[in-house]
């Protein structure tokens, strides 16, 4: 970091931040949640898209932002839908329970907020489903505060930066309090900090990118240590990653009398939790026996097991989800669920896995 005091480090950082708000006015993303100049941004529209962003990248995000606000266009609006309308209107994000939160919190906010955000990091925190990158993130972009925002992109461009070594994750909190020292001092309609946030994201996306940075057009190249020494492009360094274990389930194809196909809703709690699926097993590092399977079907069956096995990862493990046919000797037959006729399993909100096992019977249950 050097030395010096905290005022002449504060001085040495005004060209940099200087280069960068003008990068930024030139250069930074369109994005649909996005506003700029005297334009004011609106909380809840920073707030939606920084729920989704979580895990999931821009172009993925952009689609279910538009039609989430098409739907829900206030967070009153969202607080009062039903919870199965916001988790089939998120299906195809994944990490469902990102869903569950948004909800949740959009009934605390207007009920315990009278519908208005919070607009400090300490209250924001508060709320389900914000964490501290969130709340700084919609402290510092919806009300502008000095607020120390640090995702990925940020992560990496702060430690080419500083030629940071030590390797992610341990290097974490070294990397938040750089970042921190970067932040401007003084008046929030000088130094913009929601722009200052959005500048240092949009760097890291567009310009100082995971392999081959443009170094040739970064405000920042010139105090660059990483680029200085040599070592920009293997920063930051990450540490080895345990390997996944592979899970493996049994999903069931019933069809009813009538050609129709039983799906039915997961529990509200857990992985997938209230999403519609294929009636399945359990998933477990194990293998399934036949008899295991057989019992823990819906119903009662002559079940084909189709050929092939449907694979997903998610984020903690891999699953292989074997997919076996029958037909229910009536609709009645297989308790509470959903028969939906086949031409109709587009239309549904299905999450990924279920897409995925619902392609593979189509294919192969013929």
């Amino acid at each position: 970091m050097g030395k010096g005091t905290t005022q002449d480090r504060r001085k040495a950082q005004a060209p940099r931040h200087d280069r960068l708000r003008a990068w930024y006015d030139r250069y930074g993303r369109d994005l649909p949640w996005r506003v700029r100049g005297a334009e004011r941004p609106d909380p809840y529209r920073v707030w939606l898209s920084e729920i989704m962003l979580q895990q999931t990248t821009v172009p993925t995000v952009g689609p279910y932002f538009r039609a989430f606000l098409q739907r829900w266009p206030t967070v009153a609006d969202l607080a009062t839908a039903p919870v199965e309308a916001v988790l089939d209107a998120w299906a195809g994000l994944g990490y469902y329970a990102r869903a569950r939160n948004m909800h949740r919190c959009a009934q605390v906010i207007c009920c315990d907020f009278a519908g208005i955000f919070p607009d400090d990091e300490a209250r924001l925190r508060e709320l389900p489903g914000i964490g501290p990158y969130t709340a700084a993130a919609i402290a510092a972009i919806a009300f502008g505060r000095r607020a120390n925002v640090v995702d990925g992109n940020v992560e990496r461009v702060v430690a080419r930066l500083f030629a940071v070594e030590t390797p992610l994750p341990v290097a974490k909190a070294q990397v938040r309090e750089l970042a921190a020292g970067l932040l401007p001092a003084g008046p929030a309609a000088d130094f913009r900090y929601g722009d200052f946030a959005q500048a240092m994201m949009d760097l890291g996306a567009t310009v100082c990118l995971p392999r081959g940075p443009r170094c040739d057009v970064c405000p920042l190249a010139e105090g660059c240590a990483g680029r200085t020494a040599g070592i920009a492009e293997t920063l930051p360094r990450q540490a080895a990653k345990a390997p996944r274990p592979t899970r493996r389930g049994v999903a069931f194809w019933i069809e009813g009398p009538d050609g129709a196909i039983l799906l039915r809703r997961r529990p509200r709690r857990g992985l997938l939790g209230g999403m519609l699926e294929l009636p399945s097993t359990d998933w477990r590092e194990t293998d399934w026996l036949l008899a295991e399977a057989r019992a823990a079907a819906p119903v009662r069956a002559e079940w084909r097991p189709l050929p092939g096995v449907v694979r997903h990862t998610f984020t903690h493990f891999h699953l292989e989800l074997a997919v076996w046919a029958g037909t229910a000797a009536s609709g009645g037959a297989a308790g509470a669920g959903l028969w939906v006729r086949r031409d109709e399993l587009d239309d549904l909100a299905l999450p990924t896995l279920m897409r995925k096992a619902v392609a593979h019977a189509l294919v192969t249950d013929n």
